[in-house]
């Protein structure tokens, strides 16, 4: 590789672990091509580009990036999976993770979350966590099922002056049509 495109690739480096807030770092020893690509695509549809990187270049971004974090996390093959802003970082730890169960091979090292390091376990535990959809699904649930009660106990008693209302209506009208 030429001088000049490990430059480049050491100043593109350098600029996403500067704008990325979010990143998990893996071993991809043992994957082929055919499942890094599969494993790439699966990461873009959720809002990461997933890029093999040179440890010596990563090392000289991370150091320009003042990212300390992913200096411990570079030792042997390395992949990366940069979020976007619109990225689910729950989605791709998931995405990871069930490639390291499938495959076997993938080894998840950790990562920056938000920009705090974490650590292995930390990116499985994010795994588990349901999606932002769903939590969101259920941050709805939760806020609209006491609304719900509330309505309920407001027009209960309504409710029940219109049913008193109308049993006496049709009283009356029982009592005028007897008449």
């Amino acid at each position: 590789m030429l001088r000049s495109d490990k430059e480049r690739i050491v100043e593109e480096l350098t600029e996403r672990l500067r704008s990325t807030q979010t990143l998990i770092v893996a071993d991809y020893r043992g994957l082929s091509v055919k499942e890094i690509d599969a494993l790439r695509g699966q990461l873009l549809d959720q809002g990461a580009k997933f890029s093999v990187v040179k440890n010596t270049l990563a090392r000289r971004a991370a150091e320009a990036a003042g990212a300390d974090a992913v200096l411990a996390l570079l030792d042997g093959p390395t992949a990366i999976a940069f979020l976007e802003a619109d990225g689910d970082p729950v989605a791709v730890a998931k995405a990871l993770n069930d490639a390291a169960r499938t495959t076997r091979v993938l080894a998840l090292r950790g990562g920056i979350l938000d920009g705090e390091p974490i650590g292995e376990e930390a990116v499985r535990n994010l795994a588990t966590l349901p999606s932002a959809e769903v939590l969101r699904a259920q941050l709805v649930g939760a806020l609209a099922g006491p609304l719900t009660t509330v309505v309920g106990l407001f027009t209960a008693p309504l409710r029940n002056l219109v049913g008193v209302l109308d049993a006496r209506i049709r009283q009356l009208e029982e009592q005028g049509q007897e008449a």
